[in-house]
């Protein structure tokens, strides 16, 4: 009876042992196969990845290079004026405007061109004057709708007949905005008025209750020609703020303040490596 069993298995160990073989150099053979396959996916990948990037980087280097192109041939315009007549100086004040208003602040060609315009005589000045104002407005407009986005806002309106009725300058109702768990207090008083400039000279203040209870004060001026991601004022905790002008008529003046993260500023903005410290701060804090 033994020898019966014994056999019996000596016949299912004859039987299997090539099959086991068999299925070991399967399995050898498909994990072969499924690690060829994961790392020829893996090099298509990474070629493909190494690909985009170069095309992507040799887009932004033509890119640049036709931006600086186009600015250098733009600026000589304004170094040389007497080589260029009105109408050509205004035509690249908007081609620089529509292209570079994140990076450079035009203030100063927008006031210089402005002085030019009220010198030239004859019935062109109005129109030139409201196509300076108009480039403005837009290239304001465009700024505020990303800011509005990413930040907290309020609007007040200047009466200018309250304004003369308190020499002393109209203070506005502050208003209290938070950003990223921060609350600031924004205080705004209007001190002089400029009628022909279009220009409101303004006194900010503001007061982070968490981090002090002092009023932080400053005072500027705002006009068409401000633009919010160039001219605005450092926070801490890497926040800007800044106020713009959206209308100025014979009654008043429509101002709006924009309270945004410092990364939306203009690219010509560096950030201190005090911010960095106090971002990375932050960010260690529990809760975030």
């Amino acid at each position: 009876m033994e020898n019966k069993g014994k056999d019996l298995w000596d016949k299912v160990d004859i039987v299997f042992r090539p099959l086991n073989g068999l299925l070991t150099a399967l399995a050898v053979g498909l994990l072969g196969y499924y690690t060829s396959n994961i790392l020829r996916q893996r090099e298509t990948r990474e070629t493909n990845e190494r690909v985009y990037t170069q095309l992507m980087s040799s887009r932004e280097q033509a890119e640049s290079a036709l931006r600086k192109d186009m600015f250098v041939s733009i600026i000589q315009t304004f170094l040389r004026p007497q080589s260029a007549s009105l109408e050509d100086r205004m035509l690249n004040l908007e081609l620089l405007a529509y292209n570079f208003h994140e990076s450079l602040n035009l203030k100063p060609l927008f006031v210089h061109l402005q002085k030019q315009v009220e010198a030239a005589p004859g019935p062109s000045q109005a129109e030139f004057s409201g196509r300076l104002n108009k480039v403005a407005r837009e290239i304001t407009t465009r700024q505020m709708v990303l800011l509005e986005q990413v930040g907290k806002k309020f609007s007040r309106t200047v009466d200018f007949d309250k304004f003369r009725a308190n020499p002393g300058g109209l203070e506005l109702e502050p208003e209290n905005l938070t950003l990223d768990g921060t609350e600031r207090e924004f205080m705004l008083s209007v001190l002089e008025v400029d009628p022909k400039r279009k220009e409101l000279t303004m006194e900010l203040g503001v007061r982070t209750p968490k981090e002090s209870p002092i009023v932080r004060r400053l005072t500027f001026h705002v006009s068409y020609f401000d633009f919010p991601m160039i001219d605005n004022t450092r926070l801490s905790r890497d926040q800007r703020c800044a106020v713009v002008l959206n209308e100025f008529g014979e009654a008043g003046a429509d101002l709006t303040l924009v309270y945004f993260p410092g990364s939306y500023a203009s690219l010509k903005e560096k950030v201190s490596y005090d911010e960095v410290v106090e971002k990375l701060r932050v960010l260690s804090e529990p809760g975030h």
